[in-house]
C-alpha cells in the first residue's frame, strides 16, 4: 500500500538499490489510503509493515488505536505487525501513547530503533506487535549464515543487528517500560 504512486516511481529511479523489492513476485501493491485499505480486509495477512509518514496531518490516524484495531482485524492467527513509530530522542511521549494503544489490541508488543542516516536525529524506530502471546521479537526467527546475508545482499541485517535494535538506552527504556 502506498498512498502516492510518484513515490514508487521516483524511488525505483533514484534508489534502485532499495527499491529492487517492487520487482518482488511476493509483493501486491496498492495506491491508496492505507486506512482506508484496512477497513475492507480481515483475516487476510500474515504481517503488515506500515511505513507511514510521522504522526502529525493526515498520518496521525496511523498511530490511533482505532488504526491497531483495523491492523489486528486484518491479520491471521500469529499475526505481526510493524509501524512507524518515531524517534526516542524527540518523540517518547508520543511512542509511549502509541506503544499503549498497541498493547490494548496484542498480546506481545516491542520497539526497536535502527539507524537511518537520512531520518531526524538519524534513527527511526518500530511499533511491533503480535497475536502470538509467545512472540519474542527480541530474538530472530530465521538464523541465516553470513552467506545468506549475501546472497540476499542485506546490507544492514544481522542477527546482531537484530537483537541490538531491541537494546534501548535507559532513558527510553525506563519511560517505555519495555
Amino acid at each position: 500500500m502506498e498512498i502516492d504512486d510518484r513515490v514508487v516511481e521516483v524511488s525505483k529511479k533514484y534508489l534502485p538499490f532499495m527499491a529492487k523489492g517492487f520487482d518482488s513476485p511476493k509483493l501486491k501493491l496498492h495506491i491508496g489510503d492505507g486506512f482506508e485499505f484496512m477497513k475492507n480486509h480481515e483475516n487476510e495477512f500474515d504481517v503488515i509493515i506500515t511505513d507511514s509518514s510521522d504522526p502529525i496531518g493526515p498520518a496521525v490516524n496511523l498511530f490511533q488505536e482505532d488504526y491497531f484495531k483495523l491492523l489486528k482485524k486484518a491479520l491471521k492467527e500469529n499475526g505481526i505487525i510493524c509501524s512507524q513509530g518515531g524517534t526516542i530522542w524527540t518523540d517518547i511521549g508520543h511512542i509511549k501513547k502509541t506503544m499503549d494503544h498497541c498493547k490494548q489490541q496484542f498480546p506481545s508488543i516491542a520497539y526497536a530503533v535502527a539507524s537511518v542516516p537520512t531520518y531526524p536525529n538519524g534513527q527511526i524506530g518500530f511499533m511491533m506487535g503480535s497475536l502470538d502471546k509467545a512472540c519474542n521479537f527480541k530474538e530472530p526467527q530465521a538464523h541465516m549464515s553470513d552467506e545468506d546475508l549475501e546472497r540476499l545482499n542485506l546490507r544492514y541485517y544481522s542477527k546482531e543487528v537484530h537483537r541490538a535494535s531491541f537494546t534501548l538506552p535507559q532513558f527510553a527504556k525506563k519511560s517505555l517500560c519495555c
